[in-house]
């Protein structure tokens, strides 16, 4: 029998295997043993921006940095999110200015009426400086970065790491970390089989009253709404995402046209090592415009985790947010632990994995309890996830998904479930009580085909009558389990 651990660890060989691209860097990335850590995100997994914005301009250089400082815990002592008497700072390491590399600064003035210090953003930060505070975390929002590091103006590098940098009130560095901050340039409308130049987009709205290529540059959300920037729009015009995916719809299904892009391939997470597309989400082109149409919010509302054709309610998002506003396991944004929108750990994009090697050894959600608790606990944690061990067994290849019998069953301590996966993907095993509520989730995880057996120590849910469950994409199969006193 082989036993695979469930929080797989990376050799030491991806690490210098990162180390040799220049994607890991030991001097800020290796584990912190010190009594705090630090863990930072980007919100969106891809921010872009135009580069040219002489003419006109669908998104200004803007991004955003998250963090999480957390008190280690301990046997007797349960960690904690803290903030006060702290301080945090942000960088992008070979990242260190902005004009010169996009001609942004010239024309901040016409498409936002302001006049900005070169290099500082529409909220006043620059490429590095102090993170925010707003309630038990730390920000940093509208910076803004560009695709091109110091050392190379000409070809874009959009998964830049940043550092992010934990201070004590005398100065002291406690920890630091480095997460992605994704932006690509290639958000431009010309290109081969689209628009031959930007005056070409506008001169398309020659019969629309009052609009004039005048006085350039345009923002286009000046006059159709973009919620993502806040603007409210020309009464009667409907909104930037809406008339966009409307106009388009006709010429092309390919995403990456306008959402950067086929250098870029900003969509680069789990969902996309299992072969999930941006439709599977979002809907094709048509969708997306007619769901606007027919009320949806761009922007605000958006597919959700926990919808009955995905996830479920178990890994739902709060009620009312989208996923990166939400929260879960001891009051941490879902993204402290799963990554950023379009890139969920573990991702294809070696260096989004550079902060989870850092912290837990390994690449792929964070689910080293004791990176934040100090011990691993023996008690279900995030969905009703425990630490456990999968067992391949012995056996022919098999044919279809199966739950096989319990044993012992009825249990008073230890019961074992084998199951066999035909298909290779995520699988769940999950304990469940007669409400349908998941108590633990003892496997979550893609498995090769083959056949496996998990234990389930019924000593950490009361007497009664349970249901394991077995799921694979649609397959879902279960079996009745008595708990004994």
């Amino acid at each position: 029998m082989r036993k695979i651990r469930q929080f797989t660890l990376y050799s030491l060989g991806i690490l210098a295997l990162l180390s040799a691209f220049g994607f890991y860097s030991p001097l800020f990335n290796q584990p912190k043993q010190g009594e705090y850590i630090i863990i930072g995100w980007n919100d969106l997994g891809m921010h872009c921006a135009n580069q040219d914005f002489s003419k006109m301009a669908v998104l200004p250089p803007y991004n955003n940095l998250m963090a999480h400082v957390i008190k280690k815990g301990s046997a007797t002592t349960w960690p904690e999110i803290v903030t006060d008497t702290f301080s945090v700072t942000y960088e992008i390491p070979g990242n260190t200015y902005s004009v010169g590399k996009t001609n942004f600064w010239d024309y901040e003035f016409q498409l936002f009426g302001v006049n900005l210090t070169n290099n500082i953003g529409l909220t006043g930060k620059g490429l590095s400086g102090d993170m925010d505070t707003t309630m038990d975390y730390f920000h940093a929002e509208g910076i803004p970065i560009t695709p091109y590091v110091d050392t190379n103006l000409l070809t874009e590098d959009p998964y830049q790491l940043a550092l992010i940098k934990l201070f004590d009130a005398s100065g002291n560095l406690l920890a630091s970390t480095q997460p992605v901050i994704p932006v690509s340039n290639e958000i431009t409308c010309v290109s081969s089989g689209c628009h031959t130049n930007e005056m070409d987009i506008l001169n398309e709205h020659d019969n629309v009253s009052g609009f004039s290529t005048s006085n350039l540059p345009i923002l286009c959300a000046s006059c159709h709404s973009s919620n993502a920037l806040g603007t409210t729009g020309t009464p009667g015009a409907d909104p930037l995402s809406q008339v966009i995916h409307e106009k388009h719809k006709s010429s092309t299904s390919n995403c990456y046209k306008c959402h950067p892009g086929a250098n870029t391939q900003c969509h680069r997470g789990t969902m996309y090592s299992l072969g999930m597309t941006c439709t599977d989400c979002h809907g094709s082109m048509q969708d997306i415009a007619e769901s606007i149409d027919n009320g949806r919010e761009p922007w605000l509302e958006e597919p959700t985790c926990g919808a009955t054709a995905c996830h479920g309610s178990n890994y739902a998002e709060e009620p009312g947010k989208l996923f990166r506003q939400s929260r879960g396991h001891g009051g941490l944004f879902c993204s402290t632990c799963h990554g950023s929108p379009h890139a969920i750990y573990p991702s294809s994009n070696a260096r989004d994995n550079v902060q989870n090697i850092a912290l837990q050894g390994y690449a792929g959600i964070l689910n080293k309890c004791s990176v934040c608790h100090g011990i691993t606990p023996t008690y279900a944690g995030p969905h009703g996830l425990v630490v456990t061990e999968i067992t391949e067994t012995p056996g022919d290849s098999p044919s279809e998904n199966h739950l096989h019998d319990l044993y012992p069953n009825p249990s008073r301590d230890i019961t074992s479930i084998p199951f066999s996966v035909a298909d290779k993907g995520k699988v769940y095993v999950e304990v469940v009580n007669l409400e349908g509520k998941i108590i633990q989730t003892l496997v979550n995880k893609a498995l090769p085909v083959g056949n496996y057996e998990v234990d389930f120590d019924t000593r950490t849910v009361g007497a009664g009558i349970y249901f394991c469950r077995l799921r694979q994409g649609n397959f879902s199969d279960s079996k009745k389990l008595v708990v004994l006193d």
